[in-house]
């Protein structure tokens, strides 16, 4: 398979997807085909790649929450939380400026309709955004219980 090949197919990966999401989304095509797109207050990626000859996978990451305050037990939190997904592995970033936590999930989809593809994309979003609300209120929680 040439080069060529393997991007005509994460081409129509993209295109494939971009159809799925147009059913829920504002969807933007980033200048290297990339996809971008909000599901709520989160803000979400889609890639396409070929790791091998027949096995060209999606990349969904969608940022669930950014500029957490360090919390040990925020990220213990999410870390149980990710271990109960289904759809996705559940990342905590330390920055300079707090904690990012990230949702990932990478699948096969070469073939899929856009409905099943739209289904198991909005699965992993909706996680996405539940878990962002979670990890808010836990935020607002526990700085409400530091407050005199």
């Amino acid at each position: 398979m040439t080069d060529a090949d393997a991007a005509a197919i994460t081409a129509a990966l993209l295109t494939s997807a971009r159809e799925a999401l147009e059913l829920f989304h504002d969807v933007h095509v980033d200048d290297d085909g990339a996809l971008s797109f909000l599901h709520g207050e989160v803000p979400c990626a889609i890639q396409a790649m070929q790791l091998a000859e027949g096995l060209t996978v999606l990349s969904l990451t969608c940022v669930v929450a950014w500029d957490l305050p360090e919390d040990r037990d925020l990220a213990v939190s999410a870390a149980e939380r990710a271990g109960q997904g289904l759809f996705g592995t559940l990342g905590v970033v330390h920055t300079e400026r707090g904690m990012d936590v990230t949702l990932r999930y990478a699948f096969p989809a070469e073939g899929m309709k856009p409905e099943p593809l739209s289904t198991l994309l909005m699965l992993v979003v909706s996680t996405a955004s539940q878990l962002r609300g979670e990890l808010l209120a836990d935020k607002e929680s526990g700085n409400q219980e530091r407050t005199p």
